[in-house]
């Protein structure tokens, strides 16, 4: 079941999911919010130990090193140094890929 509990082209927020957790399993609100919750701390502390995190058939989330360079301020049009870090990165998996494609097929008529 999609989430179309927001409008097309709204963004999906937490209390979205928890409120589709509730939907799909019954849950009373403080149980279905715990468990949100424990899932998104879940992935924050494996990513910020650096590991990767594989959901079969949604995507591939790691954490990659970030590269110093020059990037502009938009306002001012100034030359700023990007310090090095880390970024979080984002695969999608096969079945995102084709709703992606099956998306952009519908969008262009096909």
């Amino acid at each position: 079941m999609p989430f179309q509990i927001v409008p097309r082209g709204s963004p999906v927020i937490k209390q979205d999911i928890v409120h589709h957790v509730i939907e799909r399993t019954g849950l009373p609100r403080t149980k279905a919010e715990a468990a949100v919750d424990t899932v998104f701390e879940g992935l924050k502390e494996a990513l910020t130990a650096g590991e990767r995190i594989e959901l079969r058939g949604f995507g591939v989330f790691s954490v990659r090193a970030r590269k110093t360079g020059i990037g502009r301020n938009p306002r001012t049009g100034t030359e700023v140094s990007i310090t090095p870090g880390k970024a979080v990165r984002f695969k999608p998996g096969k079945d995102l890929h084709a709703l992606e494609s099956g998306a952009a097929d519908t969008e262009n008529g096909k």
